[in-house]
C-alpha cells in the first residue's frame, strides 16, 4: 500500500469518532483532505455538520463539499479536531507546519475537546527532528528573530543550525496569517517541550511547529492495515 492510500485509510478511520451535528476543527494538508472528502461524504447522505478550517485552502474544500463553515465565538465547543502530521514521536508529541498553517492548526487543536492525529505509518520516528522544525514569525525586523533563534539553538547543543526562509514561487512564504516561516534543520529534538517553550519566549516568535501534550490519539494507515496510540 502507498503512502497515499494510507493517509486515506487513516482519514477513514477517523470518520469513526464522527457524530452526527458536531462542530470539527478541519486540519490543513494532504491526510486532512481526505478527511473532509469523508465529510463531505457524510453531508450528502443528510448529516449536520459544523467546520472550523485551520487555513483557506481547507475552507475553500469544506464550502464545495458542503460543510457548514462557522467562526468561532468565546461560548464555541469544538468536539472534535482532526489533522494530519508531519512526524509524530513515540509520545505524540509532533511536528506539524509543512504547509505552512501551524499557528492556525495549533490554536483548533488546543480548543478542541478531543485532538487526533492522522497520518500514514512514515510519519511515525524514533525522534523529531529529520522533518525541519517551522517557527512562524512576525515580519517586522525577521532577521533579528532569527538571530535570536540561532542563540537560542545553539545554548540547547546545536552547532551552526540550518535556518531557513520558507520560500514560494520565488518569494516569501506568507502564512494565512501574513507572517513568515522559518524553518529549522535540527536533526534530532530530544526534548521537543522545553525547546517549544524556550522558542516561543523569543520576542518575534509567533508560535512554532512542535505540538506537545495536545495529541489523545494518533491513527496511522498502512499496507498491514491500521494502527493506534493514545495520549
Amino acid at each position: 500500500m502507498d503512502k497515499e492510500a494510507g493517509k486515506k485509510r487513516a482519514a477513514e478511520e477517523a470518520a469513526t469518532h464522527v457524530e452526527r451535528g458536531m462542530t470539527l476543527g478541519l486540519g490543513t494538508g494532504s491526510t486532512a483532505k481526505y478527511f473532509v472528502e469523508v465529510m463531505g461524504a457524510r453531508i450528502s447522505e443528510g448529516w449536520s455538520l459544523r467546520g472550523i478550517p485551520t487555513s483557506e485552502v481547507t475552507r475553500r474544500q469544506a464550502e464545495q463539499v458542503g460543510i457548514e463553515i462557522i467562526t468561532p465565538d468565546e461560548t464555541t465547543i469544538i468536539d472534535l479536531a482532526i489533522d494530519g502530521t508531519d512526524e509524530a514521536d513515540p509520545s505524540l508529541n509532533l511536528i506539524k507546519g509543512g504547509g505552512g498553517a501551524l499557528l492556525r492548526e495549533k490554536i483548533i487543536a488546543n480548543a478542541a475537546r478531543k485532538f487526533i492525529v492522522i497520518a500514514d505509518k512514515s510519519k511515525r520516528v524514533a525522534a523529531l527532528g529529520a522533518f525541519p522544525l517551522p517557527v512562524e514569525v512576525e515580519p517586522f525586523s525577521w532577521a533579528l528573530t532569527v538571530s535570536q533563534l540561532r542563540e537560542v539553538l545553539t545554548e540547547y547543543g546545536y552547532q551552526n543550525p540550518v535556518l531557513k526562509l520558507r520560500a514560494a514561487a520565488g518569494e516569501a512564504f506568507n502564512s494565512d496569517g501574513g507572517n513568515l516561516i522559518i524553518d529549522c534543520a535540527l536533526g534530532r529534538i530530544d526534548n521537543p517541550a522545553n525547546l517549544d517553550k524556550s522558542l516561543v519566549e523569543i520576542p518575534g516568535v509567533i508560535e512554532t511547529g512542535l505540538f506537545c501534550g495536545m495529541t489523545d490519539l494518533i491513527i496511522y494507515g498502512g499496507g498491514d492495515g491500521i494502527s493506534t496510540e493514545r495520549g
